[in-house]
């Protein structure tokens, strides 16, 4: 305890001083690296992929909708004929567009409070 009296008032401010900036400076880069990191995993890649799309040789023709409907349908039919029950092979695909769905909505999944008698 001897080799503490001899310390004065100034030496401990400035000790404390010191802690403090080097804390507070040590925040301040934190901060900007975590800014950097976020910068770095979100920024946009678009620009490198579309050059590369657009280096490649482009498709003489695309699949439409009904083209891939009908090879399906078609798939469908091979596949029924070969099982040695025949049934009703009357085929449709029917494209709905809805958003709504129950299967993915929150509020089926909540429970009811019981009344009380």
């Amino acid at each position: 305890m001897d080799k503490f009296a001899n310390v004065g008032w100034s030496e401990m401010l400035l000790m404390a001083l010191i802690g403090f900036l080097l804390v507070f400076t040590v925040l301040v880069l934190l901060i900007y690296v975590m800014r950097l990191m976020g910068w770095f995993f979100t920024r946009d890649r678009k620009p490198k992929t579309a050059a590369v799309v657009a280096s490649e040789p482009a498709l003489d023709h695309a699949i439409s909708d009904q083209e891939l409907a009908a090879a399906i349908i078609t798939a469908l039919k091979l596949y029924k004929s070969a099982l040695h029950d025949q049934e009703s092979e009357m085929l449709t695909i029917n494209r709905i567009t809805r958003a709504y769905s129950p299967w993915n909505s929150k509020i089926h999944g909540l429970t009811q409070v019981p009344e009380k008698k």
